[in-house]
């Protein structure tokens, strides 16, 4: 339950057209409700401005299927599940379908990131800049995560270092972005090439892709904390939705 539906709520009992008894049935199950051994988290929309999301690996399909049952039942919220299996992503479509709720899938490499009922689009100048194709199934995770929270990216894909005229072609994108990604795998210059270009907040994602010395993502993760481009923040190698995360809270943006 969002913020807004807590307020309308007290305001109801406040005007007397909701007896208190009414208003606590609706309320019991906040802060969090169960769904088998998982705790559903669903005040974090009010204390952090987004939603809790359904990490897949470990969870049985029937799981995820009540989980998002639940979510889809008691908020408004986006529901965004990550780095799941097929037989997940069918339980999930599952249960919307029961709600009449449509789910975009996205695949991320060997796994897919399922979203459902996405926030509205706020308008923000977003943009994501992947270094190789072969760093895209870390990109399409930040794509679809932050389109989920109503701050759809323009993307920029293959415009690593190496022909560093495929990032300067996209200049006044550059100079007028709000927020930035940069996903790169290799050395992970692109992190400081952009970080050097843009205003706003930058976030950047080290991906496993390389040869032997890039030692599946170290090398990128390690170039990018020593970026000499001022305030470039970083997460951990993959972590597509952390940065998505960690954009929408630099950004001050709410699902």
């Amino acid at each position: 339950m969002e913020r807004s539906k807590i307020e309308a709520l007290l305001g109801q009992v406040a005007q007397g057209t909701l007896t208190p008894d009414l208003a606590l049935e609706a309320l019991i199950r906040l802060p969090f409700s169960e769904a088998g051994d998982a705790l559903i988290d669903h005040h974090r929309v009010i204390r952090q401005r987004f939603p809790e999301a359904i990490y897949g690996p470990g969870k049985p399909d029937a799981q995820v299927a009540a989980i998002v049952d639940d979510m889809l039942t008691r908020s408004s919220a986006p529901v965004i599940l990550t780095r799941a299996n097929e037989r997940q992503v069918e339980a999930m479509e599952s249960s919307a379908a029961n709600h009449e709720v449509d789910v975009t899938v996205s695949a991320t490499g060997s796994t897919y990131t399922a979203v459902a009922r996405p926030a509205k689009d706020q308008g923000r100048r977003v943009l994501l800049i992947t270094a190789g194709s072969a760093d895209w199934f870390v990109g399409a995770e930040v794509e679809a995560v932050l389109t989920a929270l109503g701050l759809a990216p323009t993307v920029l894909q293959d415009r690593g270092v190496a022909g560093l005229q495929r990032l300067l072609s996209a200049t006044d994108l550059l100079a007028t972005t709000e927020g930035t990604i940069v996903v790169a795998g290799m050395e992970g210059a692109l992190a400081s090439v952009v970080g050097g270009l843009v205003a706003g907040p930058i976030v950047a994602v080290p991906t496993s892709t390389g040869y032997g010395a890039s030692l599946d993502g170290v090398t990128a993760l390690l170039g990018m904390l020593a970026s000499c481009a001022a305030g470039v923040s970083v997460v951990g190698i993959d972590n597509g939705f952390g940065a998505a995360m960690a954009l929408q809270r630099a950004l001050g943006a709410t699902s």
